[in-house]
């Protein structure tokens, strides 16, 4: 199967989830979990109880969409600290959801703690696979990018920015805005990520409904090839496969010039900046590992774990890797809401 049906597949798969992401959250009925009180309480004892109890479970499982790289060290980090076994299963974020989702249909409990991209955490939330809970360093955060029902928490940003081949293009060359990119010398020379409708809709506002439309009809027509997984796009674009890649995220970048691959990057207006959140599982078979591992991601001592491996922590005790631009905060509820029609206009443009 070639990387064109692959695509289509994955995102014809996807179009199951849409309901989910388009289910308003005030539809939810509250669905009472039996660690709930545990999750929200704050008192003085919390720590060393919950020290105690995930102790003698000994072992969770986390999902999550980050890449190995970093997922596996964060997971022993954590080991290392607590003594407690990380049992890791890593997918993109859709696939994620999409297991989450077959496990509660078939009344699975499986997972204990989920590290993904804000709008599937949300999706979680929204379906109940996730439980709202108290964290001592909520004040770290800001409280734009937290949710209402706190049933998850920002634990890291990431931005689409432009990324490039350092051998085969100059950064002079790259224009400012993405309009330069009709420009008929970048013919057969740019990719995007298959499913960056976010993106698209952020551009699209930037300039203006009628504008923006334009702007990607044009676009659209030059045929962009689509490559699937943030990931693989650094990978390919460092390769020198991809020369140019509109959608790439920061952090892959980073962690790709720390490692000399000839890959950099530009911040092409409008750079579109992603949270990305952990949540506890609603039944998690071992709670308590849960709650540990989430207070220690989102603790400066697990933040600054995430910023040594290149990637953007959310807490404003961390000093982070440097992001000099402007930028335009995802707004997940949006998102959600509008993800049927962004879907529909992007199939349109790029999968006819």
């Amino acid at each position: 199967m070639n990387s064109k049906i692959k695509i289509r597949a994955a995102l014809i798969a996807l179009t199951a989830l849409i309901h989910v992401f388009a289910a308003p959250a005030q539809a939810q009925t509250n669905v009472v979990g039996k660690y709930d009180k545990e999750y929200l309480y704050s008192g003085a004892d919390r720590l060393p109880r919950i020290i105690e109890k995930a102790k003698a479970e000994g072992t969770m499982t986390f999902y999550t969409s980050m890449s190995t790289v970093e997922s596996r060290p964060l997971a022993a980090a954590f080991t290392k600290k607590y003594g407690i076994k990380v049992e890791l299963w890593r997918a993109p974020n859709e696939e994620l959801l999409q297991r989450i989702l077959t496990e509660a249909q078939s009344n699975r409990n499986t997972f204990d703690i989920v590290e993904t991209n804000a709008t599937e955490a949300e999706a979680m939330s929204r379906e109940q696979r996730l439980s709202a809970f108290y964290t001592p360093y909520l004040a770290d955060y800001p409280a734009a990018a937290i949710p209402p029902h706190r049933m998850w928490m920002p634990d890291r940003f990431n931005f689409l920015v432009t990324a490039y081949n350092t051998n085969k293009v100059k950064a002079s060359d790259l224009p400012k805005t993405y309009e330069g990119f009709k420009d008929p010398k970048w013919k057969n020379r740019i990719s995007i990520e298959a499913g960056d409708w976010d993106w698209m809709a952020t551009v699209i506002a930037s300039m203006g409904q009628e504008k923006g439309m334009a702007f990607f009809q044009e676009f659209a027509a030059t045929k962009p090839e689509l490559r699937k997984g943030h990931p693989l796009m650094a990978q390919l674009i460092g390769s020198g496969e991809v020369q140019v890649g509109l959608t790439t995220f920061l952090a892959n970048v980073l962690s790709g010039k720390e490692q000399h691959i000839p890959i950099d990057y530009a911040p092409v207006q409008p750079v579109l900046a992603v949270p990305f959140a952990i949540g506890v599982a609603k039944q998690a078979p071992h709670p308590y590992s849960a709650l540990l591992f989430a207070d220690y991601v989102l603790s400066p001592e697990g933040q600054e774990v995430l910023n040594e491996m290149g990637r953007l922590p959310a807490s404003s005790k961390i000093k982070k890797n440097s992001v000099n631009f402007p930028y335009t905060v995802l707004d997940v509820n949006a998102s959600l809401a509008e993800s049927r029609q962004r879907q529909k206009i992007w199939n349109a443009l790029f999968l006819k």
